[in-house]
């Protein structure tokens, strides 16, 4: 496994990945930046809350790579469908779902790994910011910082699980729009913008990464027997 997993980072050069990734934290960092600053001129506390920060960073890092995981998907998987290299892919002598489940762990690690990543950067870039600028009224306090840092790991690992639905989709149709659009669907349930509470529930959004799991494995079940010529 940990060999075709390094073959198709090989055959794909993820840099454009990573690149990206970094575009998308500082557009995350900048609108909470702009929230803050806008919040103080309009006197509106609660958005210049720390914790409320927290959880807007919490969210807009996760719903980002979300969308990224079915960019991956699309490039990985789907991609190979439309261009028909998928048909040379299965003529090694592999398993081909061991081959699909490689594709499906790259996603869901690189998902994980950059959310954490991203968390990290984002909030501790704003702490320092503010701390020289102070733009928030109250700095973050330590156990604030302790909770998002305990919750960090497991909504991770959630949202890696989660960014695995749009495989579904996508392998339905073939088509790349069809997965990446299908992940914004998934973001406007699992990252409900009506309340953030919705979207740092622990538990429904492991109900969710689970739901994501089962859904990529319904998608590759039959991959052994599916005829791919059509």
């Amino acid at each position: 496994m940990l060999r075709l997993m390094k073959l198709e980072m090989k055959k794909f050069k993820l840099g454009w990945y990573v690149r990206r990734a970094i575009i998308a934290n500082i557009a995350i960092l900048a609108l909470l930046i702009f929230t803050s600053i806008v919040s103080q001129i309009e006197g509106d506390p609660e958005m210049r809350d720390p914790q409320m920060v927290l959880l807007m960073a919490s969210t807009l890092v996760r719903a980002t790579f979300i969308i990224f995981g079915s960019v991956l998907i699309a490039k990985l998987i789907i991609g190979e469908y439309k261009n028909k290299t998928i048909l040379l892919m299965f003529s090694y002598p592999i398993n081909r779902k061991k081959m699909m489940i490689s594709k499906l762990v790259i996603t869901a690690i690189l998902t994980f790994i950059t959310v954490i990543v991203s968390n990290i950067l984002v909030v501790g870039v704003f702490f320092g910011i503010d701390s020289y600028f102070s733009i928030l009224p109250n700095s973050f306090t330590i156990d604030q910082l302790k909770q998002e840092g305990i919750n960090l790991v497991p909504l991770a690992v959630a949202t890696a699980g989660i960014s695995l639905i749009p495989l579904y989709f996508g392998m339905r149709k073939r088509s790349v729009p069809t997965t990446i659009v299908s992940s914004l669907i998934v973001v406007s349930i699992a990252m409900n913008s009506t309340t953030f509470s919705v979207a740092t529930f622990l538990p429904l959004q492991l109900a969710l990464a689970t739901i994501g799991v089962a859904i990529a494995y319904y998608g590759i079940k039959n991959i052994e027997k599916e005829d791919i010529t059509v």
